[in-house]
């Protein structure tokens, strides 16, 4: 355990010092506000002290708070899954509703057409499992297929630049625990909320609402050699009962089963991120654990590939986790199982690979994330062609790739010494003057970037996993996912005819299966400097007119907050 004293890196204050004084509003959760529309109340001034590096200040409480309940096993700020006496009950993710933010573009084709989930016809389209149990006639709350129709709908409106940023695992309890910690304040109950950068920034029209994840299927059985699906589960299906979820997060039944699928009455699936991702990339309902494929076992082109093949769009994939996980290879993979790594590395950069033997797919122009350095002799869920070594990107498919021995990408990644934010820095430019695909390589043990606990530090607390512990190295070596957000758009602004870029912020739901809340928060905190930078980068671009950006989650988890006070008193410095 470590002792809970602050140490936070400075670099990660330096995008955040702004939003101390930023304007700040909360909106009705179907309400959308435009860049010129004020916010009501004023802005939302945090106290300067917990604005302040918590290296100039004596303790942590955040972390406090997160190893009290962790050795005490009782709640503090509160508790994870239905069982309110326990601090941990639950793992996993749930069938929670989770926000959707938008930049750019608004949501008010949805609210003309009205929810899937008001139609009963709609839903059976959807998702042939669907039944009355899902049918809310007066739903407010949309689906993630709905984020797929949104990118077409900007692409048919003329949009050139379609950014989906990702935070996954993050309900809407998370973003509020964030929020609460960040200002130091409970200032919402419900709706958008405020505190965090994407509630609050009003540079351009924005909107907000709600999205169901379920999926089709739990699983299916799959042969990764053959890629074909056997069999599909047919113990849960699709749906979302607003009788026993609730209409809002705000409003939702705490204690039910039915949100971690224990409920035998509305056996609706609980997604994992690959399903779920395939929904916001590709527009359909599928099992856990497909990639870009269907229930029936055929392959479906994600959004990322039709604009790459139709309209010369580039294509760029940053997260601050392996590479070739779950969420990042359904930007552009086609894979039976999400486990089957190394294939779905080689579909992301271009080579050969079990779902693409003979006709390779183009690959990626921009793929920056972890899974640097880690190595397995042997896993059979990758099937018979699984190579010993790093079993997220192997090394001679990394090798094969780099431009120095005939491949399509300039390679960067983490080396010994040498400052990570730099080399990748260094690597972009070269990569955006010469014209040149670009792939980084990253990561500590376990394949992701370094946490950032809720004060910014790298020094996370116990938690149901026990406790990660980081060198310096460690963190100077590897670039921050705002680094790789912003090397990203280096290389795509030199796109001509547009660009589709996925950002995922992948170790905040990494946090919460751990049940760190101080890692998620940090984590949130973490994926919201990559939003400033996408948001920077559209103004000084003055790009506003053709560049949708979408902030969403692919599936949320089941934080309580029982004491939101003890979380906004940790955020002002405060012990208890």
């Amino acid at each position: 355990m470590r002792p809970c004293q602050a140490g936070a890196d400075p670099r990660f204050f330096v995008a955040f010092r702004w939003l101390i004084w930023l304007p700040v509003a909360i909106v009705s959760f179907t309400g959308v506000v435009s860049a010129e529309e004020p916010a009501p109340g004023g802005p939302a001034k945090r106290d300067l002290a917990s604005a302040q590096p918590k290296a100039a200040q004596h303790s942590d409480p955040m972390c406090e708070l997160q190893t009290r309940s962790s050795e005490g096993k009782v709640p503090v700020y509160g508790h994870w899954g239905v069982d309110a006496s326990k601090y941990s009950s639950w793992t996993d993710h749930s069938n929670r509703l989770v926000p959707v933010y938008t930049f750019g573009l608004t949501l008010s084709d949805w609210r003309e057409r009205g929810s899937v989930y008001a139609d009963a016809d709609r839903l059976k389209v959807l998702d042939r499992s669907a039944d009355e149990s899902s049918v809310n006639p007066t739903a407010m709350y949309y689906d993630q297929v709905d984020v797929y129709q949104l990118q077409q709908a900007a692409i048919d409106a003329g949009y050139s630049n379609i950014i989906l940023i990702l935070f996954d695992g993050m309900d809407w309890q998370t973003s509020r625990a964030a929020a609460i910690y960040k200002t130091g304040r409970i200032a919402y109950e419900s709706g958008r909320g405020t505190g965090l950068a994407f509630q609050d920034d009003r540079r351009t029209q924005t909107d907000f609402g709600l999205l169901g994840t379920s999926a089709a299927a739990e699983d299916a059985t799959t042969d990764v050699d053959a890629q074909r699906v056997i069999s599909v589960s047919e113990k849960m299906h699709f749906g979302y009962d607003v009788r026993l979820g609730g209409r809002t997060p705000w409003d939702e039944h705490n204690g039910s089963g039915y949100f971690i699928g224990a409920d035998l009455s509305r056996p609706h699936t609980v997604t994992d991120s690959a399903a779920s991702a395939t929904t916001l990339c590709s527009g359909i309902k599928t099992y856990n654990g497909a990639i870009n494929v269907a229930l029936d076992g055929s392959q479906v082109v994600p959004i990322a590939r039709q604009l790459q093949r139709d309209q010369d769009f580039m294509v760029g994939v940053v997260t601050s986790v392996p590479v070739s996980h779950a969420t990042s290879a359904a930007a552009y993979a086609n894979n039976v199982s999400r486990k089957d790594y190394q294939d779905l590395s080689r579909d992301l950069i271009g080579l050969a690979s079990a779902s693409h033997r003979n006709d390779p797919l183009p690959g990626v122009d921009v793929l920056l994330g972890g899974g640097w350095g880690e190595h397995e002799d042997e896993d059979e869920k990758q099937g018979m062609n699984f190579a010993q070594g790093n079993p997220y990107l192997h090394e001679d498919d990394l090798h094969a790739a780099d431009l120095q021995n005939g491949g399509n990408y300039r390679v960067v990644q983490r080396t010994p010494g040498k400052s990570g934010r730099k080399l990748l820095r260094q690597a972009a430019q070269a990569a955006a003057d010469n014209q040149e695909r670009l792939l980084g390589f990253f990561g500590t043990k376990g394949g992701h970037l370094p946490y950032a606990t809720a004060d910014g530090g790298y020094d996370p607390t116990t938690d149901v996993n026990g406790a990660e512990q980081y060198t310096d190295a460690d963190v100077t070596e590897n670039p921050t996912l705002a680094d790789m957000t912003e090397a990203a758009l280096l290389v795509l602004e030199q796109s001509i005819d547009g660009f589709w870029l996925m950002i995922e912020a992948g170790d905040v739901d990494w946090a919460n299966h751990a049940n760190n809340l101080d890692n998620s928060i940090g984590a949130v905190l973490s994926g919201e400097a990559a939003f400033v930078k996408v948001m920077d980068w559209v103004d000084e671009n003055n790009a506003w007119d053709h560049t949708a950006v979408i902030v969403t989650a692919d599936h949320g988890h089941y934080l309580v907050l029982d004491r939101p006070e003890a979380i906004a008193a940790a955020g002002r410095g405060e012990r208890e």
